[in-house]
């Protein structure tokens, strides 16, 4: 089973789990189980034609998605997904 990681801001949506063990065998494919699992998490992560949004990146290990064959990445039953939410905000110094 791949390992999805959840990042903290969003682990208030999947009952406080910091990872997520899916059987999938693409990045898509594991999306679409975790959605199923946390449906609260489409708002955050998908856009509104179902895409990952442009400010959410997926690493499979230490690769963005985007730079393999983004969302139909194949996966290993020991892969693991990182989702990485943009993060904005500091001061200007």
């Amino acid at each position: 089973m791949a390992t999805v990681i959840i990042p903290t801001p969003l682990r208030k949506f999947t009952d406080q789990q910091a990872s997520v063990k899916l059987d999938a065998e693409t990045v898509q494919a594991a999306i679409d189980r975790l959605i199923e699992l946390y449906p609260v998490l489409a708002q955050h992560l998908l856009d509104k034609e179902g895409q990952v949004r442009a400010f959410v990146r997926i690493f499979l290990e230490d690769e963005d998605i985007l730079a393999l064959d983004g969302p139909n990445t194949a996966l290993k039953s020991d892969s693991t997904l990182s989702i990485i939410p943009a993060i904005a905000g500091g001061i200007d110094l």
